[in-house]
């Protein structure tokens, strides 16, 4: 079975259309300012690179790292396409080391999702050691009860005019497990089949609380997605400062 994302980055922004990628990096750009976070940051976990580019252009100066090689290949190509320089690296967030130390990390849309519970305090103990003191990590998770009721034991398609995504997803002890199938469209006309499978844990709020202490982080704020209440929103933002 291919890696997560080996097909699915060429269509992940696409598919992804519906999440208002503006509204969010400006949420972003507005908290990271807010905590004069600095100017140098790595996004972890970048995919295909959106917010890489729109905190470029907002004047950051970003690098992104993504355990995905099709997914730092398509975040490349998209950099290029706009005139942007930003350097892409290939890091899993769970044995992260960098040459360099940043004001920031960004880890949005679910990166800590892909690692189990017990892997969580040395990978933000990892994060850490790329923060200068006093530097800024912000990353959110897919909340528990998300996961559990909305994802898990369910099924989900987008048909769009060149690809058609379909997932199919269920519940297993403290997981969820994706079986998800794409159908290209080629030149001819004619789909492809491609298949790929994905696991995301489920991670509840006094787990990651407990090991971001251990990890030295102070949380700031704890909030939904683009600042709502955390209480039933679909998204967790943990905002720590080293």
């Amino acid at each position: 079975m291919p890696n997560p994302y080996d097909f699915l980055a060429e269509w992940f922004e696409l598919l992804n259309d519906d999440c208002d990628y503006p509204s969010w990096s400006q949420y972003f750009i507005e908290g990271l300012k807010e905590l004069k976070a600095g100017k140098k940051g790595l996004e972890l976990g970048c995919g295909s690179g959106y917010f890489t580019r729109a905190l470029t252009k907002a004047g950051y100066t970003m690098s992104g790292a993504d355990l995905s090689a099709p997914m730092l290949t398509r975040a490349a190509e998209l950099a290029r396409e706009e005139g942007l320089s930003i350097c892409y690296l290939q890091a899993d967030a769970a044995t992260l080391r960098t040459a360099e130390r940043f004001d920031f990390i960004l880890s949005p849309n679910d990166c800590y999702n892909y690692l189990p519970q017990k892997a969580l305090p040395g990978a933000f103990r990892r994060a850490a050691a790329c923060l200068k003191k006093g530097g800024v990590f912000w990353f959110d998770v897919s909340s528990a009860c998300k996961l559990r009721t909305k994802v898990a034991n369910n099924m989900m398609a987008d048909d769009r005019e060149e690809v058609t995504y379909l997932s199919f997803n269920r519940l297993s002890d403290d997981r969820v497990e994706t079986d998800v199938t794409l159908f290209v469209k080629g030149q001819d006309g004619r789909f492809t089949r491609y298949d790929e499978a994905h696991t995301q844990y489920i991670h509840e709020e006094a787990d990651i609380l407990s090991a971001l202490e251990a990890a030295g982080f102070t949380v700031l704020r704890v909030e939904g997605s683009l600042g709502e209440d955390k209480n039933g929103s679909d998204r967790m933002n943990f905002i720590c400062r080293k």
